[in-house]
């Protein structure tokens, strides 16, 4: 199972902005360059987060992006959504013998199995790997 780039850039997005100090807008030429990306291409992820109501955009010369929900409540589950949407990633579409009577064994393994990776991923939460990174910055700043 893979998901999108999108997501993975968004997962990264959401970390920066996270870290960004309060009341603090990042522009989207700055977080594209620190994930060396096109600012056009990072521009439709932002909008699909901001759609999501995970951040805002501010227009101006001092606009850009901001956390507007509490922090501590953006799971790694929601910014996964935000960008792939809410669809299962398995169906099942043979025609066997165990699937006559509409139930697919194999596509309720395959459901149930999903279900507790999207219960992880919503235990999951970005400020705690912002964290996570601020620390690793300092820690590799003071060794430097």
């Amino acid at each position: 199972m893979k998901y999108s780039r999108a997501t993975n850039y968004a997962l990264h997005t959401m970390a920066y902005l996270t870290l960004a100090p309060k009341g603090k807008s990042l522009g989207v030429d700055q977080l594209a360059k620190i994930q060396n990306l096109s600012p056009t291409y990072l521009s439709k992820i932002l909008t699909k987060l901001v759609k999501a109501g995970l951040i805002e955009s501010t227009p101006g010369v001092n606009g850009g992006y901001s956390v507007i929900r509490r922090s501590k409540e953006i799971s790694f589950l929601d910014v996964i959504h935000a960008i792939e949407g809410e669809t299962t990633l398995f169906s099942c579409s043979l025609e066997h013998e165990e699937n006559k009577n509409g139930d697919c064994l194999i596509e309720n393994v395959m459901i149930e199995a999903e279900r507790k990776m999207k219960d992880d991923l919503d235990k999951k939460y970005i400020v705690d790997i912002a964290k996570q990174i601020e620390q690793q910055k300092i820690v590799n700043e003071q060794s430097s």
